[in-house]
């Protein structure tokens, strides 16, 4: 490669890599919204402030339904995107774009960096042009790999993004630092100092993370990300140069900063989450035990391998609620082959360490990328976006590799050159098929369908979207074209109750008949198990529909439904106030309304809407004493005046009622 070709591929790869990105991408900006996007943005009043005020930031901050620790970074940038052009999704694909570009850049600078830094036979060159060659190389494939659309398009995922911006940022701050230390140990006369690297070490570790959690939980594997680079590239080392003997002097500053920073919360998050996980009560809401989960997990990890460097249309998905789960090392077969394959690459960081860091840390940040989600947390099994940061690890194992300048005139790096290039080509037409189709709910519905004939949400998803198109017309085409879809996704035993729930609320909407069945399974797997996030979404979108006169259905199998529900330990505070809401405004059962909604304040005393309603049904029933001894709870939550405006409008209720029977002295 001639230098005049190596300076200017250096100068205009980058840039030229950010504008086919946005070209891939800009067609997928015109959808609309899916799956999790209706809890967390749609249907979510928090994060769609009116004014810019304190309270309503507030109230935007802490409004994420996903999690307990609300996600208000996050958040934040929802209602920002709301207040600036409200519920169109092309504003808010547009800014998950430009924060997946500056991911690639900051890629590009890491990726730099640890070139720079791993001074072995593998490295690509010495000079700093090659480094930049690589590095936006692999900048540009990690942008354009299809495994990490979803993370761009999918709304509601920019948590990731966003949290990985901070991850990203804080590791090239560390990688800094540790050279800035290296280099002031061994410069005779350098004025800086090795602590002032050492304090940016710090800084780059705790302050990113801190940042990063209040976008996803996962910017906390920074820590972790970077004591694997400082084992395998760095070896903690405290001059860059080993001593006489042959042994390099550790650095005491350095492990003593991962034991509070990574050792300590790694403990301390154990000892929080075991007692959790190890309750089987609270994997009641799963098809899956814990068991069953970790070897799951391992065939798991193996297909986010094979999806990130040779992914098909089939393969991604989205929907991934038909994967087999594992119920033994045999069964299927492929658990153990896969069990022996982690196993595998486990061993190779070890043997890689020293004569191939970049291939043994590539490795070791997909393997460590894993462990938060893929391991002994409750959480669904499979997710695309997961593989956000998971993804730069392998391309970071990959493409220097591929990338190679050899001395030697042998057809072998030019195959390995070749081979680059196929996968490039291969990412970006997968990537921008699967963005065009993005860019049209009826085609993303019927495409995410074909990839997962046997996937009960991408079934139901197909029969949703053409009930949207049918626009509750009977003589609709569409209309005809949604009972298949959803008839199959109801059949289907690991389903939830979606399906169903769109049958009878498309019917009844219709002024169709409701089909017997269509009940009775419904009420038969809420019976089997307890109920999930989708099946407490389908209760309350039916009870709403019937408050709001627009869905004609019978009383006494939306009771059976609701009781079925709450057959199980530990009904959620959502099932409840559901339930409440709808025995006081549709069946028009005044205790049994109080009765669930204080059962939802009792699951979840940190939730102020649940308190604000049951403040109103006190009222409402003449209980003044209590209604104002909840109000005076309610008051105890106002953080940073989210709830004036409630309990404002709480108070003048309560004065009114005194005025207008000041003698009532029911409690």
């Amino acid at each position: 490669m001639s230098p005049f070709w190596k300076t200017h591929a250096t100068r205009w790869l980058l840039p030229i890599s950010l504008l086919i990105v946005m070209i891939v991408y800009w067609p997928g900006l015109g959808g609309y919204w899916l799956f999790d996007d209706y809890p967390n943005i749609v249907d979510n009043t928090g994060v769609q402030p009116h004014e810019v005020s304190l309270p309503a930031l507030v109230r935007a901050a802490l409004s994420s339904p996903a999690s307990d620790f609300k996600r208000p970074l996050a958040s934040l940038s929802f209602a920002t995107n709301y207040l600036i052009g409200g519920l169109d999704p092309f504003g808010w694909k547009l800014v998950n774009l430009v924060i997946h570009l500056l991911n690639g850049v900051l890629v590009f600078v890491l990726v730099r960096l640890l070139l720079a830094t791993a001074s072995t036979p593998t490295r690509i060159a010495s000079k700093t042009t090659t480094d930049s060659l690589v590095a936006a190389l692999t900048a540009a494939g990690w942008m354009l790999l299809p495994i990490n659309l979803t993370a761009v398009l999918y709304v509601v995922q920019r948590e990731e993004s966003l949290a990985n911006l901070f991850v990203l940022a804080g590791l090239i701050g560390y990688v800094a630092g540790r050279q800035r230390m290296l280099a002031c140990s061994t410069i005779a006369g350098n004025s800086d100092s090795p602590s002032n690297g050492f304090w940016l070490c710090t800084a780059s570790l705790t302050i990113p993370t801190a940042i990063g959690l209040l976008a996803k939980e996962t910017a906390v594997m920074l820590p972790l990300y970077a004591f694997l680079i400082e084992w395998i590239i760095f070896g903690f080392r405290r001059h860059s140069e080993v001593s006489a003997g042959g042994v390099a002097k550790r650095n005491g500053r350095l492990i003593g900063l991962f034991v509070c920073v990574l050792f300590i919360p790694m403990v301390a998050g154990l000892a929080w989450q075991i007692p959790h996980v190890l309750n089987p009560a609270n994997w009641a809401t799963r098809d899956f035990s814990l068991g069953q989960r970790l070897l799951t997990e391992a065939r798991v990890v193996c297909d986010y391998l094979v999806w990130t460097v040779l992914p098909t249309l089939h393969a991604l998905s989205f929907y991934h609620d038909d994967f087999h789960i594992s119920t033994g090392l045999l069964s299927p077969w492929t658990t153990l082959f896969s069990l022996f394959v982690l196993a595998a690459l486990v061993v190779l960081i070890f043997r890689l360490r020293q004569r191939q860091p970049l291939i043994a840390l590539g490795i070791a940040l997909f393997l460590g990328c894993q462990l938060l989600t893929g391991t002994i947390l409750q959480l669904e099994l499979v997710y695309e976006h997961r593989n956000y940061f998971a993804s730069f690890g392998v391309l970071l194992a990959i493409v220097p590799w591929l990338a190679k300048v050899a001395s030697d005139s042998t057809i072998w790096p030019w195959l390995r050159r070749v081979v680059l290039i196929g996968l490039m080509l291969w990412w970006t037409g997968l990537t921008s098929l699967t963005a065009y189709a993005w860019g049209d709910p009826l085609s993303l519905a019927r495409e995410l369908a074909e990839r997962a004939p046997d996937s009960p949400r991408a079934q139901y998803e197909l029969g949703r979207t053409y009930i949207i198109y049918s626009h509750y017309d009977p003589a609709s085409p569409y209309t005809k074209l949604a009972y298949a879809p959803l008839e199959r996704a109801a059949s289907l035993p690991e389903s939830s109750i979606l399906p169903q729930q769109a049958l009878i609320f498309m019917n009844s909407r219709m002024g169709l008949p409701l089909k017997a069945p269509w009940w009775d399974s419904m009420i038969a797997k809420l019976k089997a198990r307890k109920s999930g996030v989708q099946d407490e979404s389908s209760l309350a979108a039916l009870a709403q529909c019937a408050k709001d006169s627009a869905c004609s259905l019978p009383s006494d199998r939306m009771v059976q439904a609701f009781e079925a529900a709450l057959s199980h330990p530990g009904p959620s505070a959502r099932l409840q106030a559901t339930y409440s809401d709808y025995a006081w405004n549709v069946l028009g059962d005044r205790p049994l309304g109080l009765s669930m909604i204080e059962g939802a304040v009792n699951s979840a005393p940190s939730e102020p809407a649940y308190r604000i309603t049951m403040v109103r049904m006190l009222a409402s029933l003449g209980y003044e004493a209590k209604a104002r001894q909840a109000l005076v709870q309610l008051q105890t939550m106002n953080f940073g005046g989210r709830l004036d405006s409630a309990i404002h409008s709480l108070q003048e209720l309560l004065d009114k009622r005194t005025a207008a029977a000041p003698n009532d002295q029911l409690q």
